[in-house]
């Protein structure tokens, strides 16, 4: 596996900046990740929710993600409600997303290699803090092949 860029790389790099958000059931994994990212030197960006205690939308987190994503800045996003799956339907209404769930480090892998995935969406409920950091490792750590995947790519836009 490939070395995570790191902040500490070149701390104004958008690329190293990790914006993160999850709903209330996806909270105490957040917190998880934002602490097993910042060991790791990157600049991590939560944009909420505050509380696992206070039901809120997964929709009004995944927006107020992707606004933040955009084709110039380069930033890459993590979010997590339950299952996952309402959190990256929602994402994906957006421009410029391209959100996937992702379960397991090989789909994580292809994600961002064949798919060129800028926000990965995890499900609280049925992924461990341990499965789930490694999907995180895999996210951040996998370059798009471009090539033959980029005209597919493309059509996303259209």
């Amino acid at each position: 596996m490939k070395k995570i860029s790191q902040q500490k790389n070149n701390p104004s790099s958008s690329s190293n900046k990790i914006l993160i958000a999850s709903d209330h059931a996806g909270f105490d994994l957040k917190k998880f990740l934002i602490s097993e990212l910042k060991k790791m030197q990157f600049l991590v960006e939560d944009l909420g929710c505050d509380s696992a205690e206070k039901s809120v939308d997964y929709p009004d987190y995944a927006q107020k993600l992707c606004k933040k994503i955009t084709d110039k800045n380069q930033f890459r996003g993590i979010l997590i409600c339950g299952s996952g799956i309402g959190i990256s339907i929602a994402a994906n209404r957006f421009k410029n997303i391209r959100a996937a769930l992702c379960n397991d480090v090989k789909s994580t892998k292809l994600s961002r290699a064949h798919n060129d995935a800028n926000v990965i969406c995890l499900g609280a409920r049925l992924t461990t803090a341990k499965t789930a950091l490694a999907i995180v490792k895999a996210f951040f750590s996998t370059d798009f092949e471009g090539a033959r995947h980029e005209a597919r790519i493309a059509k996303l836009s259209k």
